[in-house]
Formats: structure tokens, C-alpha cells, sequence
């Protein structure tokens, strides 16, 4: 596992990520940090932000299928790992 060090933001993540569960996609994500915090987020920042604490070992995610509710896009759904929660 790489560093453990969380900043606020990712610590932030971490729980909207455990709010959510099933529901944990980055639309989904953002919309509850924005409602959380008052602020808009860039979704390049929560991509980034994702992408660092799966590297650290505290996530993990999972391609789903295409569904014709998005256009017949698929998502990426995140889960906390045990490190993480």
C-alpha cells in the first residue's frame, strides 16, 4: 500500500463513497460532496482524488454494464476496500 496520509478532501470522499455504496459513481459522488461541502467540485479533482486513494489501497472499482438509462455508457462504481473502511 502506498502512503496513508489522507487530506480532508479524500478523507471526504472516503465517507460519500461509504454513504452511497452501490450508488458510488462519480456523478453520484459529486452531487454529495457538493451538497455536503456548499461548493462545486471539478470533476477532474474527484477523478484525480479516486485515482490516488485506489493507489493507496483504501478503494476499488468496478467497470459495470451499459444500461440504456445512460445512453448505453458504462459506469465505474467505487467501493471502500477493509484498509479503507
Amino acid at each position: 500500500m502506498k502512503g496513508t496520509n489522507l487530506g480532508e478532501f479524500e478523507e471526504l470522499v472516503l465517507l460519500i463513497v461509504l454513504i452511497l455504496q452501490e450508488e458510488a459513481y462519480v456523478l453520484k459522488i459529486i452531487e454529495e460532496v457538493c451538497s455536503q461541502i456548499k461548493r462545486n467540485v471539478a470533476m477532474g479533482a474527484l477523478h484525480s482524488t479516486l485515482s490516488r486513494l485506489e493507489k493507496k489501497g483504501f478503494l476499488e472499482s468496478e467497470m459495470l454494464g451499459a444500461t440504456q438509462e445512460r445512453g448505453g455508457r458504462r459506469k465505474r462504481v467505487y467501493q471502500l476496500t477493509g484498509v479503507g473502511k
